[in-house]
């Protein structure tokens, strides 16, 4: 059998002297939000990925330009300059902060003769490691299978010397191309089989908890969401402080004072580009985003690109049809922010109506009046409505599922019955009030 060849190469790994060595090659086009950005500020973000890959990067060549040369992505010019820089410095990776073709990535190592991966391929390689459940391991694997896919054509033309289509004018890159293909599409409906599968039981179980007010937690990457979900419910989840640290969904019961049981689930982080590939690929675990009836933006309120941060969060969100869901953002990590840019965020606050300012790690304004805590279960009573009922002496049983199914706010024993008054959700009232008809009692009878 072919071998197969579609499978990505792994980032040069760390030697005993340090991680490897890298330049960043960026180009700074129209409309892109590194064009007010420092130096440093165009590259703090793949730098970020760089460093959870094990990479070192110690300098950036970057040039404005109105589009992507379309043999080269920079200038030749540029290239040059980048050759001598990676001489002098003893580079061996370079990285664009871009997603290129192979073609370009192949021009560039031919010119500069130092091994070249774009932003998209950093990317894979950070999910890939990070991946630790089976769920999370096959969507990014099925991700990198697309990813290939999609340049598989190019990757076989150094083979093909024969021109033609006829028979006997194939070239062996041709006939190797297309045993890829296949070899691809088989491996890629097999996967995509299995994560339907682990879709369908994720409805399943959400439909079960159909009584369930749920939260997810969606926001740039490192923006401080473990921390989010660790300090409201207690939960044991992994914190690090580097990119897309972990990969699979964490769901906890949050225990607050709600007539319905609390759910909240992290998602993978969000962040500028994303590949699309993943975004398809993760479909499942964004589900989670999709089906929440509340999403907590959180973000990191000390990023100098807080606005870019956010726009890349808002992007992402209506890839997966998610921009209309019902959301409160929350500027964390509101203890790392200085004077200066306390300013700055007293605009953002303004213009976000629904928002508030706290810190995960620091406990600020998590609890208490006027907190997160408090505004949520706001939101939560909003979807529920109040009731009294006068349940008969008699009927213990219902004045027990009462208790189970609503927030009691009074209950009196009187001579007819039990007055209780109720905050019940909209669909467990309806049921609860067939169970009074079929009872023989009419809810009209017993309502208040």
């Amino acid at each position: 059998m072919a071998k197969q060849s579609f499978d990505l190469p792994d980032l040069p790994k760390r030697e005993e002297s340090g991680p490897t060595r890298a330049i960043v090659l960026k180009a700074i086009f129209p409309g892109d939000p590194s064009e007010t950005s420092t130096e440093i500020g165009v590259i703090d973000e793949i730098t970020a990925l760089a460093d959870t890959a094990g990479v070192e990067v110690v300098e950036a060549v970057i040039q404005r330009r109105q589009r992507p040369h379309t043999g080269t992505y920079v200038g030749k010019g540029k290239l040059e300059e980048l050759k001598e820089r990676a001489t002098l410095l003893d580079i061996g990776l370079v990285i664009i902060d871009d997603p290129i073709s192979p073609s370009q990535a192949k021009n560039i190592e031919e010119r500069i003769e130092v091994r070249v991966i774009d932003r998209t391929e950093l990317i894979m390689d950070i999910f890939a490691h990070n991946a630790r459940s089976h769920e999370a391991k096959l969507q990014v694997e099925l991700a990198q299978l697309r990813y290939s896919a999609s340049r598989l054509t190019r990757m076989w033309t150094h083979l093909s010397r024969m021109e033609g289509g006829a028979v006997g004018t194939r070239g062996p890159g041709e006939t190797q191309l297309e045993t890829d293909r296949r070899l691809i599409r088989k491996k890629i409906d097999s996967l995509k089989g299995r994560l339907l599968g682990i879709e369908k039981q994720r409805e399943t179980q959400h439909k079960g908890r159909a009584d369930t007010f749920r939260i997810a937690l969606v926001g740039y990457t490192n923006a401080g969401k473990s921390t989010m979900i660790r300090r409201l419910t207690g939960a044991d989840v992994l914190i690090e402080n580097r990119l897309f640290s972990t990969l699979d969904t964490s769901t906890r019961q949050w225990h607050v004072d709600a007539a319905r049981d609390v759910i909240i689930s992290d998602t993978v982080g969000f962040i500028r580009k994303l590949p699309h590939q993943l975004v398809a690929s993760f479909h499942a675990t964004l589900l989670e985003a999709l089906e929440a009836d509340l999403l907590l933006h959180v973000v990191d309120a000390s990023s100098p690109r807080i606005e870019v941060d956010m726009a890349a969060v808002r992007e992402t969100l209506e890839r997966i049809k998610c921009q209309d869901h019902r959301t409160l953002i929350l500027f964390n990590k509101i203890d790392q922010v200085d004077d200066q840019h306390r300013i700055d965020l007293q605009y953002l606050l303004a213009e976000h109506e629904d928002s508030l300012v706290v810190s995960a790690a620091e406990d600020l304004n998590i609890t208490g009046p006027g907190s997160l805590t408090e505004r949520i279960l706001e939101i939560i009573h909003e979807t529920e409505t109040k009731v009294g009922y006068l349940i008969p002496h008699s009927r213990a049983d219902l004045v027990n599922q009462l208790h189970r199914i609503a927030e009691v706010i009074s209950q009196d024993y009187e001579e007819d019955g039990v007055r209780m008054h109720v905050r019940i959700p909209a669909e467990d009232r309806s049921r609860f009030e067939a169970m009074l008809q079929s009872a023989g009692l009419a809810p009209g009878a017993t309502a208040s």
